[in-house]
């Protein structure tokens, strides 16, 4: 189920390219719906940084998926991911902080979020990285359906 949904919405993203027939542009930083999001990922790194995952975590489409060097993940593997390798107990390794972020939307509810993150702090050493995230729009809110961090 979840690698199909998540292959569907790849080839419906490819198609968008491939035809043309997508009007796909890094939108304007104070665009409200660019606002929502990077605000919404500003959040939630400054409530990791308190030792709350959960704001990162309701970013998360309850069907999203997270692609890891074995496969495709579901919601309960990235929380695990998250607290395995990123927290000792309920504190942060090291601290996090979102920079870069574009938006780029496919439509009226689908959405590219693309980035960098750095984890910094605790006297270990300052790692970067990029992310790109399928986002999707429910309701009012904009959440997580596919998550490639590297």
């Amino acid at each position: 189920m979840i690698k199909s949904l998540f292959y569907t919405t790849v080839l419906a993203l490819c198609l968008f390219f491939i035809t043309g027939k997508s009007n796909a542009q890094t939108a304007p930083d104070n665009d409200p719906r660019v606002i929502e999001i990077t605000s919404a990922m500003n959040n939630s790194a400054l409530e990791w940084n308190k030792g709350n995952l959960q704001p990162l975590m309701d970013m998360y489409d309850a069907s999203a998926t997270m692609s890891m060097p074995n496969g495709l993940v579901g919601l309960d593997s990235i929380r695990a991911v998250y607290e395995k390798y990123y927290f000792i107990g309920k504190m942060p390794k090291q601290n996090l902080r979102y920079t870069d972020m574009k938006v780029r939307f496919l439509g009226k509810d689908y959405a590219i979020f693309t980035g960098g993150f750095t984890l910094y702090g605790h006297n270990l050493p300052e790692r970067s990285g990029r992310y790109s995230l399928v986002m999707i729009r429910k309701g009012k809110t904009w959440k997580i359906l596919h998550d490639h961090s590297g």
